[in-house]
């Protein structure tokens, strides 16, 4: 990963500190340094490359950019996480055995990433890393000319991934940040414990309803007390076969008071559950599950419904102070849309590949200023709008994804993820 970058106004000017580290591959080229910076220069400035591009580019490749980090880029889990409590040490006796069975289980993981000694000196850490995403497979509703509706499946809608970077800081599970980068567009997130938000470049800053809860990322091998603590509350319904690995099942289920809290007046979330497959060789996390189905309510039928499962493989654990760190791993969301007739129905799939440069812990000087939200958040509670900052107003993409003879608003496609992050709040978009 690249820390520092050339000046982008003045090649001969000192390089600039980057505030989010970016691969190495885009510097490197077969065709010389002058090559490079241009590369830079065009990735680091991605709306200016794309005022001069075609229109068909700057209207498909710009917003799938975006489509990408509202859905991949920072979702999530559906539970919030009680870092004082003390989940670790709780009985097994008197329980279910569905319950007890997974109370063992999470207690083979303990002693499996290092020990509850080793976790419970944890009080803060830090992570940087890379990540590549794109869009895998697009289909949606098409007439053929007859009056009949068909799905049509466009595959390897995207020939190249979007490379980016990432860093997060979290001092418990509901005091985190989030920085990441993608071809140029930054993502920021965050909680301070009481609201957390997200803050995009084509976006004002908005949060979440319902109580802050923690970013799905430390879930995938990077915080194993905080997964420790959440599966300590779930249920063993089975095994299955992970990748060559023997694995036991552990199930959530989010509770209908929590989806009531992060429902609104036109959007109704129906249900939110996790699964995570703990092997029976090891008793690491090898993968992570979680599924989620809202309603979009309108006038005169049931509405629109849409349904997200998000499945993320977690690879190369390597010991990091006494504790193992997941270094690596894949996720794979699908988006489905339906309801409306089949004219409306819609799938989308997206991939992310991540890798892990850095780990550290206990880093010094991380106070609760660095977990601060935005201040055009803390303008618009000051204001006193509802659902916790989110933006009321309609504003419109101003692209659409085409691929092939149909096209979906963006609009539509992200409010897939309206209850965590999506700014469309309106019936009108929705």
């Amino acid at each position: 990963m690249k820390k520092l970058c050339p000046n982008l106004d003045r090649q001969d000017a000192l390089e600039t500190v980057l505030e989010v580290p970016i691969p190495e591959e885009i510097f490197t080229t077969k065709t010389g340094t002058a090559r490079a910076w241009q590369n830079m220069v065009s990735w680091m400035k991605p709306n200016n490359d794309s005022r001069s591009s075609a229109p068909a580019l700057y209207g498909a490749r710009n917003t799938e950019i975006q489509l990408l980090l509202g859905v991949v880029g920072a979702p999530l889990i559906p539970f919030p996480i009680n870092s004082e409590s003390q989940t670790i040490s709780r009985s097994i006796k008197d329980l279910h055995i569905e319950a007890s069975m997974a109370k063992y289980i999470v207690k083979q993981y303990v002693a499996a990433v290092g020990g509850e000694r080793a976790l419970n000196s944890i009080e803060s850490m830090y992570a940087m890393g890379q990540v590549r995403m794109g869009t895998s497979e697009f289909g949606a509703g098409e007439g053929n000319g007859n009056g009949v509706k068909k799905m049509v499946k466009v595959k390897n809608a995207q020939t190249s991934a979007e490379m980016g970077g990432f860093v997060v800081w979290q001092k418990r599970p509901e005091l985190w940040c989030l920085e990441l980068v993608v071809s140029g567009y930054k993502i920021s997130a965050g909680s301070d414990g009481n609201v957390a938000w997200r803050q995009t470049p084509w976006h004002h800053s908005h949060a979440s309803r319902g109580p802050p809860r923690p970013l799905r990322r430390f879930l995938q091998g990077l915080d194993p007390r905080s997964t420790a603590n959440l599966f300590m509350n779930s249920i063993c319904i089975g095994e299955k076969t992970v990748n060559n690995e023997d694995c036991f099942i552990l199930k959530l289920e989010a509770e209908s008071s929590a989806l009531r809290a992060r429902s609104s007046s036109n959007v109704e979330i129906i249900r939110h559950t996790m699964w995570g497959y703990f092997s029976q060789r090891t008793g690491l996390l090898v993968q992570l599950e979680d599924s989620h189905l809202i309603r979009i309510k309108s006038s005169g039928n049931d509405g629109i419904f849409w349904e997200t499962t998000m499945e993320s493989v977690i690879q190369d654990y390597r010991n990091v102070d006494a504790i193992k760190i997941a270094h690596a791993g894949k996720s794979c969301v699908s988006l489905f849309r339906f309801g409306e007739g089949p004219e409306s129905h819609s799938r989308t799939r997206m991939e992310e590949a991540w890798e892990i440069e850095e780990v550290d812990f206990n880093i010094k000087g991380l106070s609760m200023d660095c977990f601060l939200p935005p201040s055009d958040l803390k303008k618009e509670e000051e204001k006193g709008e509802p659902d916790c900052g989110v933006v009321q107003s309609n504003p419109k993409l101003p692209f659409k994804i085409r691929s092939a003879s149909f096209r979906i608003s963006t609009s539509k496609v992200a409010a897939i993820n309206v209850d965590d992050s999506s700014p469309f709040d309106s019936d009108e978009d929705l």
